[in-house]
C-alpha cells in the first residue's frame, strides 16, 4: 500500500478498530523493501497488491499508485480497485487499459452494497474481461451492512461469469459461499486466514464442510493479508498441510489455481 495508507491502516489495528473486534498486532511492520524481500524469501514467485477505497474519490488515485507500484516490481500482478461513484466505470476501464488482472473490493470497510446502480457497468466491464476481483464479502471478523452471502449471490445472478475470489473463505458463511462456487465457474474462495489459531478461536471452519473444500480444490487460491497478519507467514502454509486433503490438492492451492485463474 503507499505508506501514507500503510501507516494508516497499522494505526486502525494497533487500536483494535470495530470492525476488527479484538486485539491484531502486526507482524511485518517493516519498511517497504525488507516485506518484499521478506516475500521473495518465503518463495513467493507472484504477488498481488490489494488496495481498496473507504470512501468516494480515493479509487483512482489507489490505482496510480497500484500501477506505478506494478511497473517497478515485476513479481506484483497489476491490480486496481473501485468504488460505487459516477466516475467508476471510466477509471476500471483505465485501469484495464493499462493491464489490471486483477480488482479488490472490500464490502466491509468500503461499506457499500455491491448491487448498487453504479457499480452496474464495473461488474459488466470485468466479466467481460475475465478479470479476478477478490472481494472480501463475508460477515466476518465483525458483519458490515452488506456483507454476507446475499448481495453478491445477487451480483451473480445479473453477471454469472464473474472471476469472484471469495476472501477469506467468505468466514463466517463458509456453508454459504461455497455453494456460490458450486454453482458459478467463475466463483473461487480464497485461504486468507482461514484455518490459522488466530481465526479458529473466533470463526472455525466446520470439520464437515472439509470433503467440500477437497472437491473444490481447484477453485481454492492461496491468501494470506501479509503483511498485515497477526502471525508468522509460513503458519498459513502449515496450516493448509495440516488439513492432510492431498498433495495434489495442496499443489493446486498454493500454486496452480492461481496461475490458471490470473493465465500465468
Amino acid at each position: 500500500m503507499p505508506a501514507n495508507v500503510m501507516r494508516k491502516v497499522w494505526e486502525y489495528f494497533d487500536q483494535a478498530g470495530p470492525l476488527l473486534g479484538r486485539p491484531w498486532p502486526i507482524t511485518y511492520r517493516d519498511a517497504e523493501e525488507e516485506r518484499l524481500a521478506r516475500l521473495r524469501g518465503f518463495g513467493v514467485v507472484a504477488f498481488t497488491s490489494l488496495l481498496y477505497p473507504h470512501k468516494s474519490d480515493m479509487a483512482a488515485w489507489l490505482n496510480s499508485w497500484a500501477r506505478d507500484f506494478a511497473a517497478r516490481t515485476p513479481d506484483c500482478i497489476p491490480t486496481a480497485t473501485f468504488y460505487p461513484e459516477p466516475s467508476a466505470a471510466a477509471y476500471v476501464e483505465t485501469a484495464l487499459g493499462h493491464g489490471a488482472r486483477v480488482f479488490k473490493a472490500h464490502l466491509q470497510v468500503g461499506d457499500y452494497d455491491p448491487r448498487d446502480p453504479l457499480l452496474d457497468p464495473v461488474w459488466s466491464a470485468l466479466e467481460d474481461a475475465g478479470s479476478a476481483v477478490v472481494i472480501h464479502c463475508g460477515s466476518g471478523p465483525m458483519p458490515g451492512r452488506f456483507t454476507g452471502p446475499g448481495p453478491v449471490s445477487e451480483v451473480l445472478r445479473r453477471h454469472p461469469r464473474l472471476r469472484l475470489v471469495i476472501a477469506h473463505l467468505g468466514l463466517p458463511e463458509y456453508g454459504a459461499f461455497l455453494d456460490l462456487a458450486e454453482r458459478y465457474d467463475g466463483v473461487h474462495l480464497d485461504t486468507t486466514m482461514a484455518f490459522t489459531d488466530f481465526t479458529e478461536e473466533t470463526h472455525p471452519f466446520p470439520r464437515d464442510l472439509l470433503p467440500r473444500l477437497r472437491e473444490l480444490g481447484e477453485w481454492i487460491v492461496l491468501g494470506t493479508d501479509y503483511p498485515n497478519i497477526p502471525y508468522p507467514y509460513e503458519h498459513q502454509i502449515e496450516v493448509l498441510e495440516r488439513l492432510d486433503l492431498g498433495d495434489e490438492w495442496l499443489r493446486g492451492v498454493l500454486h496452480g489455481n492461481a496461475a490458471r485463474l490470473l493465465g500465468s
